[in-house]
């Protein structure tokens, strides 16, 4: 027998999102009274460092209005108004130093990024790995996992005294001795909960496992107490993170490079984590590769950074830039796009100058890269809309043309903003052009650089977005296609699970049509895909992204083992610089489901905050 549980609708949850995540409110009742509030509110700040104030704030107000660009949540929630929290979702943290001090100083400056509102991303490869000696005191060194722990209670205990969920990314490169530890840290469900973690893979090390061949864990000896058993047979080259050069590392031990593969792969489809970042191909492509040596991300993936580095969102709305949805006659507002992307990269720029900032390092690094990731949500509701299936060729092409024209006209309008404003104070216009990423961008662009330079050293990303799609009526988040067309979610509400019945926006807007039944090639879910079909559609997209993308490869949980192997492999073959996939497990269990009702006694799905 199925309980009876009283259900709200997507309006319901799009009102709940606004009024307690991005709604202001004060004392003196002079906050938002609605969500045309909300945009006046973050127009009016955003405009605020302009020369002209007022014209921006209506073209501002303009783009915001009817959720057609989406600013990232901490934009929405503190621009204009007087909280003491950061507009800047995540962060990279700053190089964990091997020692007592330099460890539980990396933990408090996550700590105050964390309480005003950004999520942290850490490098964990810094530290010396379990069991190696520290004569200076006397003691062995208990690896980066055991401290891993410290810093996710830290993160409890902030989530527990705030309304906001903390986020974490951990990354491990996959030549550290302690790496075995670090793929299954997280097979026991009650282990570092409020960490992503994610595997640093090196090009070396998808040569090994092609190949066959042993792989050697080392750590560099800079770092490790004078050893005289330690002969130079023992001693190799490795670049490391927190270095630019190739430093002599010992070789603790030499595993096959196949079996470390199958534990990622095994851990993965166990327990959903770790993902992998290919972080030789991430600091290839990296616009600042004369500058940077990348080793982290922010917790989502979405935004390779150097230390102390910050992710400032921002997402087109698609759905917004449909005309005729569902008939014959049915087109994409390409011209729409273009118009507001300028406004979209304008304010995102904005947000550097009007932001506080947790530490002075992330402010320096802010404004020393003007750092910007603007991207696009509702892709799968558009692509219904339009008539396309998110499986087809057709529909990567398509995805493909939009976010060329978001990226080249992004970067033409922050060449113009160059001119207006100057470019970012790293800029070496030589060396940026070298960059492979903007090698493959137009003539005109590149000799504009060369010209004018260009006010931000990034700007494309795709964001999640899962928070803000809700916000505006349950789109399809990111470049997601759609999980399910009814899904239930759980909403945390003062300890109380409180259960909503959603509709996806594109499977609402076909009900109003009343033409019947949806055609079935284009009303298609997450589920229905081949992971193959989800991995190429990111890689349609990567080509003109030049930061990275959130992405989750649904793997129903009846896929089997030796097909699941191939899924990071191919990801690699394609050129994504990352991946993440996610298999329902009795470690995490499912984040959401599509029947209307839970079973009898059944925990439904995680929380969702």
């Amino acid at each position: 027998m199925r309980k009876f549980v009283e259900y709200y609708s997507p309006g319901d949850i799009s009102t709940y999102i606004w009024d307690t995540k991005y709604r202001y409110k004060n004392a003196d009742e002079t906050g938002d009274k609605s969500i045309e509030d909300t945009w006046r509110r973050v127009a009016t700040a955003l405009a605020s460092v302009e020369s002209d104030p007022g014209r921006w704030q209506n073209s501002f107000y303009n783009a915001l209005k009817d959720f057609r660009f989406i600013p990232g949540g901490r934009i929405l929630a503190g621009a204009g108004t007087d909280y003491r929290v950061t507009l800047f979702n995540c962060f990279v943290m700053g190089n964990i130093n091997d020692s007592i001090d330099g460890i539980f100083n990396a933990l408090k400056e996550g700590a105050i990024t964390m309480q005003q509102g950004g999520g942290v991303g850490y490098d964990f490869s810094t530290l010396r790995p379990h069991g190696t000696q520290a004569r200076q005191v006397n003691r062995m060194a208990s690896g980066p996992v055991s401290f891993m722990r410290i810093w996710d209670s830290m993160c409890q205990t902030l989530v527990s005294s705030g309304p906001r969920r903390g986020a974490m990314m951990a990354t491990l490169r996959c030549d550290h001795p302690d790496i075995e530890n670090f793929i299954n840290s997280k097979r026991d469900s009650l282990e570092l909960r409020n960490f992503n973690i994610s595997v640093l893979v090196t090009d070396e090390f998808m040569q090994a496992i092609h190949n066959d061949l042993d792989w050697p864990l080392v750590f560099p000896t800079s770092g490790l107490e004078q050893d005289e058993k330690c002969n130079k047979r023992d001693i190799i080259k490795k670049q490391w993170s927190g270095r630019y050069e190739p430093v002599p590392c010992r070789i603790f031990r030499i595993v096959k490079a196949r079996s470390l593969w199958d534990q990622i792969v095994s851990a993965s489809y166990h327990s959903a984590e770790p993902g992998v970042l290919f972080i030789d191909r991430i600091n290839r492509l990296n616009n600042l590769w004369y500058h940077e040596n990348i080793g982290a991300t922010n917790p989502c993936g979405e935004i390779p950074l150097p230390a102390y580095g910050a992710c400032d969102l921002g997402s087109i709305n698609l759905t917004r830039f449909i005309k005729n949805p569902f008939t014959t006659t049915a087109s994409l507002d390409l011209d729409g796009i273009k118009n507001i992307v300028p406004l979209a990269v304008r304010m995102l720029d904005n947000v550097i100058d009007v932001s506080r900032f947790p530490l002075p390092e992330q402010k320096r690094q802010a404004r020393n890269t003007r750092r910007v990731g603007l991207g696009l949500t509702g892709l799968a509701d558009a692509l219904i809309m339009l008539g396309f299936s998110y499986s087809e060729e057709s529909a990567r092409d398509l995805a493909g043309t939009i976010m060329q024209t978001i990226n080249h006209t992004a970067y033409r309008s922050s060449i113009k903003l160059a001119q207006e404003k100057g470019s970012f104070p790293l800029l070496d216009k030589n060396k940026h052009l070298e960059g492979e990423f903007i090698k493959t961008l137009p003539a005109d662009i590149c000799n504009a650089i060369s010209q004018h330079g260009i006010r931000n050293s990034h700007l494309t990303a795709i964001a999640p977005t899962g928070t803000i799609s809700l916000l505006a009526g349950n789109l399809s988040s990111g470049i997601e296609p759609v999980f399910a067309f009814e899904q239930q979610r759980y909403i945390l509400q003062n300890d109380t699970r409180k259960p909503y019945q959603l509709e996806d926006y594109a499977w609402r807007l076909w009900q109003q049509t009343g033409n019947g039944n949806p055609p079935r090639k284009t009303f298609i879910c997450a589920q229905e895909l081949e992971p193959e079909m989800h991995l190429r559609m990111q890689a349609a997209i990567q080509a003109h992204v030049d930061n990275s993308i959130s992405k989750t490869i649904n793997i129903p949980v009846e896929y089997d083992f030796s097909e699941f192997k191939s899924v990071y492999e191919l990801a690699y073959q394609l050129g994504l610089k990352s991946c993440t996939v996610f298999r329902p497990n009795p470690v995490t269990g499912e984040v959401l489901r599509s029947r209307k009702e839970p079973l009898e006694g059944e925990h439904c799905c995680n929380v969702f905050l």
